[in-house]
């Protein structure tokens, strides 16, 4: 089973970018805990925006992710933060190149 990689991409409202980031790092250790997860991080974009990138084990991981406690408490922390909801791409590498596509 290929790992999953996901982006999710923030737009922080106006004048809420240290709110925002706080947002997301206060979701990280709960997330980190979680069963599949092997990456987890925000990271500050050139264009304003935060992304961050998430390493599952599997599809189910995800998704077990997805649907619960943490993900709705970050939803909720990062309310009136955003400027429009976060952009989130799902993806599984293609075994080609350095690593065999693996991030």
């Amino acid at each position: 089973m290929s790992p999953v990689v996901v982006t999710a991409v923030f737009t922080p409202a106006e004048g809420h970018d240290h709110e925002l980031r706080s947002a997301l790092a206060g979701a990280l250790p709960a997330v980190h805990a979680e069963e599949g997860c092997l990456l987890y991080a925000i990271h500050d974009a050139d264009d304003g925006s935060i992304t961050m990138i998430e390493k599952w084990t599997s599809r189910e991981a995800l998704d077990a992710h997805a649907a619960g406690p943490a993900v709705v408490a970050l939803n909720e922390a990062i309310s009136g933060h955003v400027a429009h909801p976060p952009v989130v791409t799902t993806m599984t590498a293609i075994p080609v190149g350095g690593s065999a596509g693996t991030l």
